[in-house]
């Protein structure tokens, strides 16, 4: 049959070749590998990456450490109990910075840049008061003009510096998307200064480095700054004491994201709550990451390209002989286990290594895979059933379509059970209707349809139609384990169809006043090995048997004739087909063999005794004493007269030859 899929060759349908599954799999894992590789260069894709770093390295929500800053917020309580308006007279930060010093406060920075001169008395007030264990805000920021870039360096007027104030910049870099998780770069910058002054070391070496952050708004120590102004009627007695202090605005409530807020910024905890951490608690945020080495260090690029091409791999493997439904439940698998490993590594190696290259990877190739099985099996599904829907019932091909694995082509040797039907006389038959050869196709078309549809009916697969004649077998390319039986049962059925049928035609040419021609069939059956498979050339083949048990099952199917009865079988069906009843006929040699074969008909039902004198009729045949005028003939003509022909032929032999 054209069309016929082939398990594992290296052609197509058509002949054309093709590229085979391993191959395809090996490029689909390189394409993947450069692909991603590729996309981890673009600005869009690591915004992605430091998307999950934002969930990865806030998922247990880390607190911050015992000994972290205490934030002094000049929030709504504080502007409220002032009552003066912003920014502030300078004598009060003077007030303030006296009594943290007074309260044993350690070191203390201000969020705060003192960048133009206020009046000369409240700026002598405040130059009073600083020292060496205060730290000034300043800023740094790049003025864009037509004509050029130019960086600004904002520093606290020279009275306080030279006061012994120490300047610390609080500037702080914002990703693509508004977020602050890079820590500044400045060696000067403010928290590094304040921990200079508080003698912390610092625990970082220079590099990039991505912020550890501590829980939302508000998760530091936090206390309004009226209260930091009097802290012995405020605060628990040495509250200030040895710890250091970071003075800024931070809303009492922190703002969120869409509205903005001053001196407020987004951060990793943003993407739980959707608000904002005012920079004062950001510069104690970096202040941790620093004493503590608490930041994380973003992978390098080999080592990404490193992860991508690992899991490129490992799903190569995974797919590697088949896909199927585990496949989605690998690869989930798989991804959750690469975001389990990237938060391991930032917790207990302080290292960023996003799992999205390498999930994406792994997905890519393995999903990929899947999808170009899936579209194999379907289009494999959809050549079975063009090529076996002629020829095998419509449930045996979806059986075939839902599993081909069953289906082993390009010829395998099997036991088949092989059925041969033809048409008695159709010679004579064609040659009365030669002039009217559409009634001749049409009687054609209604024998063989209902002949077709009892061999698909249990079980079997059509060959060919070779004219008026049908061949059929049972056992290929589905298993078949009961094979004899079925090409039996399908064969006794046939001859019961042949009887309705030529009622049917016999009523119908006498309505029409027509000549009736009486159909009549013989069947041959035989079992035994055969060669089954794709038989032909490389543009145009068939489904098909070889083999000597094909000939003895054409030989038996035109020797039917000779014994006067409609159905013959072989010794290996005989054997097989225990639910019908098997009597032996004959030992012929037939064209083709030099070794005698037993011949036999097989009758649904025959009494045990009956069968027993059948044994003794044919016994005494073979022996040569069996007399023409034996009460057998009497008998077993009563008993089985559906081998009346053939007893009544045994019986005319051995009376001409005189017996």
């Amino acid at each position: 049959m054209e069309g016929a899929p082939r398990a594992s060759s290296a052609r197509g349908v058509n002949g054309t070749p093709k590229i085979s599954r391993k191959l395809r799999l090996i490029l689909l894992t390189i394409a993947t590998i450069l692909i991603v590789s590729a996309l981890t260069r673009f600005p869009f894709w690591s915004l992605q990456e430091l998307r999950s770093f934002d969930y990865l390295s806030t998922f247990d929500d880390p607190a911050p450490p015992v000994d972290s800053p205490i934030v002094v917020a000049i929030d709504e309580p504080s502007l409220a109990e002032i009552n003066v308006q912003w920014p502030w007279p300078r004598d009060i930060h003077a007030r303030l910075i006296a009594a943290l010093r007074a309260a044993g406060a350690k070191a203390i920075g201000l969020d705060i840049i003192f960048a133009e001169p206020s009046t000369p008395e409240r700026d002598a007030a405040l130059a009073e008061v600083l020292g060496p264990d205060v730290v000034l805000a300043g800023d740094e920021s790049v003025i864009v003009t037509p004509q050029a870039e130019q960086l600004v360096r904002t520093t606290p007027l020279p009275l306080f510096t030279d006061a012994g104030a120490v300047t610390g910049m609080a500037s702080i870099t914002l990703s693509g998307d508004g977020t602050f998780r890079e820590l500044p770069r400045y060696e000067d910058g403010l928290a590094r200064q304040i921990a200079r002054t508080a003698g912390r070391p610092d625990a970082l070496p220079p590099g990039d480095w991505l912020m550890q952050s501590y829980g939302p708004a508000r998760s530091y120590p936090t206390v309004s700054y009226y209260q930091a102004l009097d802290p012995e009627n405020f605060l628990p007695k040495d509250f200030f004491r040895d710890r250091v202090v970071i003075v800024g605005l931070s809303l009492q409530n922190a703002p969120e994201i869409n509205h903005g807020g001053a001196d407020a910024f987004a951060t990793p905890y943003t993407v739980h709550t959707g608000r904002l951490v005012a920079g004062v608690e950001i510069q104690a945020t970096i202040f941790d990451n620093i004493t503590h080495g608490s930041a994380i260090r973003r992978a390098e690029t080999p080592f990404v390209l490193g992860g991508v091409a690992l899991a490129a791999l490992l799903a190569a493997l995974t797919v590697w002989r088949s896909t199927g439904w585990q496949t989605a439940a690998v690869t989930l698998g798989v991804t959750l286990a690469l975001a389990a490993i990237s938060y391991l590594l930032i917790r207990h190696a302080h290292l960023f290594v996003s799992p999205l290259g390498p999930a994406l990877a792994f997905v890519s190739v393995a999903i990929g895979q899947a999808a170009f099985d899936y579209a194999d099996e379907r289009r494999n599904r959809k050549q079975i059933t063009r090529a076996f829907s002629r020829y095998l019932s419509p449930a045996l091909v979806e059986r075939l379509a839902r599993d081909p694995s069953q289906l082993r082509l390009g010829g395998e040797r099997r036991t088949l059970s092989i059925l041969f039907c033809d048409v008695r006389g159709f010679t004579t038959i064609a040659e009365t209707m030669k002039d009217d050869p559409e009634q001749l196709t049409t009687l054609i078309n209604r024998l063989l349809t209902p002949l077709s549809d009892i061999v698909l009916g249990h079980g079997g697969t059509i060959d060919k139609y070779i004219g008026d004649c049908l061949m059929a077998f049972w056992n290929a390319p589905l298993d078949d384990e009961d094979h004899a039986n079925h090409a039996v049962a399908a064969a006794i059925d046939m001859l019961a169809r042949m009887e309705t049928l030529n009622v049917e035609l016999k009523r119908e040419a006498a309505e029409r006043g027509a000549v009736y021609h009486q159909l009549r069939i013989g069947v041959g059956i035989n079992t035994g090995d055969c060669v089954v498979g794709n038989m032909g050339s490389s543009q145009r083949f068939d489904y098909s048997v070889l083999g000597d048990s094909v000939n003895l099952a054409s030989r038996l199917e035109g020797a039917s004739k000779n014994y006067g009865v409609p159905l013959l079988i072989g010794e290996g069906t005989a054997l097989l087909a225990d639910h019908f009843t098997s009597l032996e006929l004959d030992r012929i040699t037939v064209k083709g063999r030099t070794v005698a074969s037993p011949i036999f008909t097989a009758l649904a039902a025959v009494p045990a005794d009956i069968a027993t004198k059948h044994k003794r009729f044919i016994t005494a045949r073979y022996a040569g004493t069996l007399q023409a005028e034996d009460a057998l003939f009497v008998d077993l003509t009563a008993a089985l007269p559906a081998l009346s022909n053939y007893y009544e032929m045994v019986r005319s032999e051995l009376a001409n030859s005189g017996a």
